[in-house]
This record gives structure tokens, C-alpha cells and sequence, in this order.
């Protein structure tokens, strides 16, 4: 299919005011695919004004009518599941395989929020002094800044949407460079169900700072959901300060998985490599540190190469293959790096540990003899590289798993009792216990620490975007 290269303001599909454009690359061939206009100052403050006007209406829309739109989004979202998943291929890199599980994945926040819509919680009780009666409402918070990154740019960005719309909010989406494409589709899918003119409105900034910074400072943007690096996100937290905007923020994480004594290898290797290599490893849930007693970390370090010399590397538009591109070479040169620092340190490359010759590609790597503390136990990895670090005491390793300014996600593998006991010490907001994969529509989603702040998905998820309404009557 032939991707839209357009923002979106107002209803309407549009170019740049100064005509200005930038470049989207295929990651897997260095190919430009489209030229995708760069939204200046006045077509961001359009955007907010837009959402602004729409919002009285919108917010006034009964719960039923958000639901089925959002489920109209979610049934067109299925039919065309693997246009959907095209577009990711060609514009992020990531494999087939992936691109189709994401697919699923951002389509049922959709139909999850669209169940959510009509049953916002409220409270009606006789105060506790019986002299009035206590009513509370939630109300849509009204215009939401939603800003979503590369890695997941279908996922994040209904896992944005779905909610902020089944509240009554209306929104302007701002994706990340690298990835417009699949944006501008979850968009026009959008006004295929429905969504009334200004409710949805799609902005690409340049420069992105300051013009984010502006939208934020705008008195109409009342919330900013953000997934990103944490870096960014302090960045946005004081911004949002100035006018006292609510922020939702899902940051970065450095995912330890402890495989304890007594893990079943047979479960926990396949469980583990699932863990990392979902995404290729560019995800914020990845496993990061591997913390393997010593007991077992020979064994598992033979059967995880064994796994990651298996894996299919190339185009995801061969759907044999199972590891894709990273989304640019720049990116591949940071996981190249680190890995070239760990071995400096003193790691040992068991298999891969290079970059291949053609697009931004990284060989499925593992390195052993890996110390906590070193450089790449303590950076985000965000590729296909598995750091493995031996360990003789149980509380030790919970010790090192905790040595992090990060809490998003753990992993823990081994007997059940043993690793529940473990996983409710873990300093992190989600921990997936003798399984590599844990993100669900119906579980909250985020972190504690510098993770973030705030849950999507879940019942807990549409709360994000709504405030609560005190109603005192008299008895």
C-alpha cells in the first residue's frame, strides 16, 4: 500500500505551512520511502487550537458513541492487519514476525478502550457525618499531547489513543521522526471510523523540542502522555511544571532477569531469549542483564547461542526472516559501541559481537564474563545483545538486579515459590515470573523509579486522562 506522507489538523490531510519535508528511511536498505512534512510553529498552535475547539463536543459525546467508534477502528485495524504491519516493516525495520504481533497488539487497545469507555468508574455515599451526600465525577482532562517513539510506533500510539479518546479528550498525536508513517495510517483508520474533525490531529515538529515546548506552554494542552527515554522525559516533566500539566511518562528501563538455582533450563532458556530478542531487543522491556547462577550459567550460556545462532536475520519483508534491522545505523552504531566497550572491559564475545555489512543491521550477540558494573550493565542496550553475569548468592543478585536508577520490568525464572519470593523484591513496577513476555491491554503497564510515572492499559489506564469531580449535596 501506498503509506500517507501527511500531518493531519482538523480533519484534514495537509502538508507543512513553509512546504518543508524530511526524510523516511528504510533501515534495512538505506532507502528513502517517503518525504514526510515537518510541521512548523503554526501548523503545532492549529493543531492545539483545533483540538481545543473540538473538545466541548467531544466531551459531551455518550460513552457509546466514543466505544464504537473505537471498535469501528479496531475491526478496520484487523481486516487490514497485514498493511499494518507493512508499514512498520518498511519504516522501523523490525522483522515480520514482529511487525504482526505488533499489529495485534496496538489493535486491542482499542477494542480494550473501547469497553473501558462506558465504564468510567463514580461514587455517590452518605458523607461519613451524614450531613451530605458525596458525589464524584470524572471528566475528560480535555486537550492531551500524546508523543510516542520508534521502537512500538503502532503499539504506543493506540495505547495512547485508545484511552485518551474513550475519555472524552481530544489529542494530537506527535510521533517520532523515524516513524510517521505507521501514525498518519492509525490516523486515517481513525477518521475511517468516525472520529469527528479536531478530535485526532497529527503533528511531526522541527525542531521537536522547542515546538513541543510550545504546545506544552499552550493553556488549552491540559495532559502529556509520553514514552521515551528518561532523559526526554525530565526534560518534559519540568516543561510541564510551568503550567502544571498532567504528565503520564513510560520511560527507560534496564530489564535484569535472575535465573535462579534450580531453574528449569528447558523452559527458562526459550522463555529467556523470547525476553530479549522480542523486537530485536529494542524494546523497553527487554532483558538487559542476565544474572545466571553459577550452577547453571554454563549450560545456559551453550543453549542461549544456541538459540541466537538460529535466529534469521534480513528484511522483514521476508517473512522467514525472524531478527530485523534497527530502526537506523546510527542505532546500530550505540549497540556496536557498547559491545566493543564491554569486550574492553573484559567481557567475552560467545556469538556474534558485529555489525553486517549491509542496512542497520546487529548480529544476535552474546557476551559472558560480564561484571555488574560494567558500562553495558548499566545503559539500556535497546538490541539483539544478551549480557550474561554469573552469581553465587541468591541476595546478591536480587542486589545487583536492584543497582539501577531504573524500575520499569524484571524477569525471574525458576522454582515457583522461590521466584515469587524474588519478584516481590524486585524494585520495578512489572516482573513476569517463568515467562519472557508480560505487556497485556488488560494489565498496567509501567514502571517505578526513574521508569516513569503513571499506568497505561488496564482499567487503571483511561483514569490517566480524566479528573475527578467532587460533588457535595446537601442530604
Amino acid at each position: 500500500m501506498t503509506p500517507i506522507a501527511k500531518i493531519y489538523i482538523d480533519g484534514e490531510w495537509r502538508d507543512a505551512s513553509d512546504g518543508g519535508t524530511f526524510a523516511v528511511i528504510d533501515p534495512a536498505t538505506g532507502h528513502v520511502i517517503a518525504d514526510f512534512p515537518g510541521a512548523t510553529s503554526d501548523d503545532c498552535r492549529d493543531a492545539v487550537t483545533a483540538a481545543e475547539a473540538a473538545f466541548p463536543a467531544w466531551a459531551r459525546t455518550s460513552p457509546r458513541e466514543r466505544s464504537e467508534i473505537l471498535h469501528r477502528a479496531f475491526e478496520i485495524l484487523r481486516f487490514e492487519r497485514d498493511d499494518f504491519a507493512e508499514i512498520m516493516v518498511r519504516e522501523n525495520g523490525k522483522s515480520w514476525p514482529d511487525a504482526i504481533a505488533e499489529a495485534g497488539y496496538a489493535t486491542e487497545f482499542f477494542r480494550w478502550f473501547a469497553e473501558e469507555a462506558v465504564r468510567i468508574p463514580g461514587d455517590f455515599r452518605l458523607s461519613p457525618a451524614g450531613d451530605k451526600r458525596i458525589v464524584v465525577a470524572h471528566e475528560p482532562m480535555g486537550v492531551a499531547l500524546l508523543i510516542t517513539p520508534w521502537n512500538f510506533p503502532a503499539a504506543m500510539a493506540t495505547r495512547k489513543l485508545g484511552p485518551a479518546l474513550a475519555a472524552g479528550c481530544t489529542t494530537i498525536l506527535k510521533p517520532a521522526r523515524e516513524t510517521p508513517l505507521t501514525a498518519a495510517y492509525i490516523v486515517d483508520v481513525l477518521r475511517r471510523a468516525g472520529v469527528p474533525r479536531g478530535v485526532v490531529n497529527l503533528v511531526t515538529p522541527v525542531p521537536t523540542g522547542p515546538l513541543v515546548a510550545e504546545m506544552i506552554a499552550h493553556p488549552a494542552v491540559r495532559k502529556v502522555s509520553f514514552t521515551g527515554s528518561t532523559e526526554v522525559g525530565r526534560t518534559l516533566l519540568h516543561e510541564c511544571a510551568d503550567t502544571v500539566v498532567s504528565a503520564s511518562m513510560e520511560l527507560g528501563g534496564n530489564a535484569p532477569v535472575i535465573v535462579l538455582p534450580g531453574a528449569d533450563l528447558d523452559h527458562a532458556v526459550p522463555a529467556a531469549f523470547l525476553a530479549k530478542m522480542r523486537n530485536g531487543g529494542s524494546a523497553c522491556t527487554a532483558a538487559n542483564r542476565f544474572y545466571v547462577h553459577e550452577s547453571l550459567r554454563h549450560d545456559f550460556v551453550e543453549r542461549m547461542t544456541a538459540h541466537l545462532r538460529a535466529v534469521r536475520t534480513g528484511s522483514g519483508l521476508d517473512r522467514e526472516n525472524t531478527l530485523g534491522a534497527l530502526v537506523s545505523v546510527d542505532e546500530r552504531d550505540k549497540v556496536a559501541e557498547l559491545v566493543r566497550t564491554a569486550v574492553a572491559e573484559g567481557a567475552r564475545v560467545v556469538v556474534g559481537g558485529e555489525s553486517l555489512p549491509k542496512g542497520a543491521f546487529y548480529a544476535p550477540t552474546l557476551l559472558d564474563d560480564v561484571s555488574h558494573g560494567d558500562t553495558i550493565t548499566r545503559h539500556e542496550i535497546f538490541g539483539p545483545v544478551t549480557a550474561v553475569i554469573g552469581y553465587a548468592d541468591v541476595q546478591d543478585a536480587l542486589r545487583m538486579a536492584n543497582d539501577t536508577e531504573f524500575g520499569l520490568v524484571g524477569y525471574v525464572f525458576g522454582p515457583e515459590a522461590a521466584a515469587l519470593r524474588i519478584a516481590m523484591d524486585m524494585e520495578v513496577g512489572m516482573v513476569a515470573v517463568n515467562r519472557g513476555v508480560l505487556s497485556d491491554p488488560a494489565a498496567p503497564f509501567g514502571g517505578s523509579k526513574q521508569s516513569g510515572l503513571g499506568r497505561e492499559g488496564s482499567s487503571v489506564g483511561i483514569l490517566e486522562y480524566l479528573e475527578e469531580k467532587y460533588i457535595a449535596l446537601e442530604v
